[in-house]
């Protein structure tokens, strides 16, 4: 799969992520890297203890590795989970979580077939 058709399938922009990093190289070696991100497990873990305050954190730092590497549906639907945890407050609308979810699981299928 190409660079760029990878970019189309999880809703980003290959040229965007390319004018913020060097080469298609790099971006590829930062796609690879990004499973073994913890964000996505940090956050799953404090919504379930209901550490408001870390899953916070955790949406936030996931939105923020999102918009830096071009991902997205990831990036919109974490921006919006993290904006309902900012205060921190209890997660109250359950869809905001399953969002992410299910683009994170849709990046993770991208990434196998990119990698593939």
């Amino acid at each position: 799969m190409t660079l760029e058709a990878f970019y189309a399938k999880i809703g980003g922009n290959s040229a965007d992520v390319l004018r913020r990093l060097p080469s298609e190289a790099m971006v590829r070696k930062f796609i690879g890297k990004y499973p073994a991100d913890t964000s996505w497990g940090s956050l799953e873990s404090a919504i379930n203890s209901q550490d408001w305050e870390v899953a916070f954190r955790a949406a936030h730092t996931l939105k923020g590795v999102a918009q830096n590497l071009g991902f997205q549906k990831l990036y919109l639907s974490s921006t919006a989970l993290t904006e309902a945890l900012r205060g921190p407050k209890p997660l109250t609308d359950p869809a905001l979580r399953e969002a992410v979810a299910m683009d994170q699981a849709a990046l993770l299928t991208a990434i196998q077939e990119l990698e593939g």
